[in-house]
């Protein structure tokens, strides 16, 4: 018998989303990865196969401006981020994919910071 594990069950999560949430060209994926260090926001269409627009907590602009912040605190600067980038590539819908995590901390904030910048889910 297998033991439990967090990851595999995250993976098992993750691909019963999967299976229903997709990126098309009018409607782009935004897939959220988080780390127990950084967090990670894409914007994908599915259909091409092409990442539209990305941002993470390694960026630059938000490595500057994190520090001494909490990864909450981050997570919000990156869905603003993200969303920013987004919307100058003309993006104003998305899918929200929360890669198997819970809907709580981290990808919460990411995602309210996403829709007080615009964007609609």
């Amino acid at each position: 018998m297998a033991k439990f594990n967090r990851k595999v069950a995250r993976d098992r999560r993750h691909t019963r989303i999967r299976r229903r949430v997709a990126g098309t060209e009018s409607r782009p994926r935004l897939s959220v990865f988080r780390s127990l260090t950084n967090v990670y926001a894409q914007i994908i269409d599915d259909t091409k196969g092409i990442t539209l627009v990305s941002a993470s907590s390694l960026d630059e602009e938000i490595k500057k401006a994190a520090d001494g912040k909490k990864k909450v605190d981050v997570s919000k600067m990156v869905g603003a981020l993200v969303a920013k980038r987004a919307k100058e590539k003309g993006v104003t819908m998305v899918a929200f994919d929360r890669g198997g995590f819970k809907y709580h901390g981290r990808v919460k904030a990411l995602a309210e910071a996403v829709r007080e910048q615009g964007l609609k889910f």
